[in-house]
């Protein structure tokens, strides 16, 4: 298994999850390895109505799964709102089913809650972007309640960094 966590982020005995869908999986964990306070992250599947998908079912577009990257993180070196806040930076919140040059529903820009706690402050986060007029258009991203989680197959986790690439952008 490819790992890039390195020995100085190792777990700790509190942590936390986090799970984001903002288009191609693989800059979004990419973006959140970089993170201090992040411990693991890995690519995978949520929201859907298949069990055990694969990439290439859920890029038909009809197992009703997005791609995510779901974060195990430390309370107490990153905030949840701290989470949030890097989600926004990487993507289009207000293109529904679609980021850039993905499209369908498997793109579409989600946060997937794991606690109440973490449903109230991504709404109060959504609506602070909405009321910020940055977007003229509605932000349409979904928040809802975590389901169960499927990693990506293993060629997927950490792509980028396995290929020696520092983004997917063109």
């Amino acid at each position: 298994m490819f790992d890039v966590i390195s020995e100085n982020r190792k777990m700790t005995e509190k942590t936390e999850l986090a799970t984001f869908g903002a288009g191609c999986f693989w800059g979004v964990q990419a973006a959140f390895d970089e993170l201090e306070g992040v411990l693991k992250t890995q690519a995978g599947y949520l929201g859907g109505h298949v069990e055990n998908p694969t990439y290439q079912q859920v890029c038909q577009d009809n197992t009703g799964h997005a791609e995510v990257v779901q974060i195990t993180y430390d309370p107490q070196r990153i905030s949840y709102q701290e989470l949030l806040e890097r989600f926004w930076q990487l993507h289009d919140p207000t293109q529904k089913n679609r980021q850039g040059p993905d499209v369908g529903s498997q793109y579409r820009s989600a946060i997937f809650t794991h606690s109440e706690t973490q449903r109230q402050q991504a709404e109060a986060s959504r609506a602070a972007l909405q009321a910020s007029g940055r977007y003229d258009r509605p932000i349409v991203t979904e928040i809802t309640p975590a389901s169960q989680f499927y990693p990506a197959e293993e060629y997927h986790q950490h792509y980028l960094k396995k290929k020696g690439l520092g983004s997917c952008h063109l």
